[in-house]
């Protein structure tokens, strides 16, 4: 019996295949560039993006495994880019925040993103572009 299943039409299938390709080509942009992770440029955005957080926080708002974020912290904090603050509140806790050369590869990335962007944009047509936006935003509310 034929079953009416096509894999290559599947939503998840074709929503993760997109991702990647998306996420590769921009992928070669911060890899060539500073020789970061997915993981690395996620948590840098992050910091970049609302300033200093927990690496728990980070957590929620990157939907990174602990061991990923921490990994990634540890390397940025390497190339200086990011320093640790003790919670007054709480001992135990580090706030995460990006030095003065962090957030310049923040900004310089930004930028790049916002080139690329541009680029998926063309690709797609503006309305198109706008459509799909509206329906992946739609999608993370499911």
């Amino acid at each position: 019996m034929k079953s009416e299943f096509n894999l290559h039409s599947f939503l998840p299938f074709l929503m993760h295949h997109a991702s990647e390709k998306v996420s590769l080509g921009f992928r070669d942009i911060y890899r060539d560039r500073y020789r970061m992770t997915r993981s690395e440029w996620r948590v840098l955005a992050t910091l970049g993006q609302y300033g200093a957080l927990t690496a728990t926080e980070i957590v929620t708002h990157t939907g990174l495994h602990k061991t990923k974020v921490s990994r990634a912290v540890f390397s940025i904090e390497q190339r200086r880019w990011l320093k640790r603050c003790q919670n007054e509140n709480d001992r135990r806790l580090h706030l995460l925040e990006l030095t003065a050369q962090g957030l310049s590869a923040f900004r310089a990335l930004c930028d790049a993103g916002v080139t690329y962007d541009r680029k998926v944009r063309d690709f797609l047509g503006e309305d198109d572009f706008k459509l799909l936006s509206g329906l992946l935003t739609k999608l993370n509310d499911l």
